[in-house]
């Protein structure tokens, strides 16, 4: 399989019909308006020591399958999970800055949902295994994306003010810059590549996507 086969059948729908629904539902139940929620910042809120990560039943390919039924919740250690995402959004064997980029994305888009909880069918997690958040393997992880999320643990890519937001992202098309998803505040996972191969860094190819972000670090 290509690695354009690859990254299109990853492409993220994130939540296109679950989690607003959810969210909405979750807010319902605790009739908390949206506009009186806390502003997590990187100042008053720590990295998550773990995530919830509700497991969906697989379809007929055996692949998570975004509709399928939760079959359980798995706690897995933040870190870990970000070592178990990466591969299987990003193509292993891209550059390196590339990869920091993604580690990067995947991480803050992690840490937002983890301080953003949803209940379905009983089961309340942060995150689910399947392209309606992030696509997440247990132990999948490779040395090269492994040697990309270390790279930015001591970071995270917020607003100026510190705030924690999700960065989300896009495949994209292979050999462009994809100006279409920086206008989207979105990173196009190819684009990524594009511009790690014209030598830049991985908080460059963050700020060609992500308008109004900064990288601050929280930790030694």
């Amino acid at each position: 399989m290509s690695d354009q086969q690859r990254l299109r059948r990853r492409t993220p729908v994130r939540r296109l019909w679950f989690g607003l629904a959810a969210a909405a539902v979750t807010l319902v139940c605790t009739g908390v308006p949206a506009h009186a929620q806390q502003v997590y910042t990187i100042d008053n809120t720590a990295e998550p020591s773990v995530i919830r990560v509700a497991i969906r039943g697989l379809n007929p390919n055996g692949e998570p399958d975004p509709r399928g039924r939760i079959q359980w919740v798995q706690t897995v250690p933040f870190e870990q999970y970000c070592e178990d995402v990466l591969p299987n959004e990003w193509v292993p064997s891209w550059n390196i800055e590339a990869l920091k980029a993604g580690a990067m994305a995947i991480k803050m888009f992690a840490w937002y949902h983890h301080l953003h909880p949803v209940s379905i069918d009983g089961f309340t997690f942060d995150v689910d295994n399947t392209v309606n958040f992030q696509t997440f393997r247990y132990l999948s992880r490779q040395p090269d994306t492994n040697q990309a999320v270390m790279a930015i643990r001591p970071y995270a890519y917020v607003k100026p003010d510190g705030e924690i937001i999700e960065l989300n992202y896009r495949a994209g098309n292979e050999n462009d810059p994809n100006w279409q998803y920086r206008n989207a505040q979105k990173m196009a996972q190819w684009g990524s590549e594009y511009w790690a191969e014209r030598g830049r860094d991985y908080v460059q190819i963050l700020q060609f996507y992500y308008i109004d972000r900064t990288l601050r670090q929280y930790r030694s």
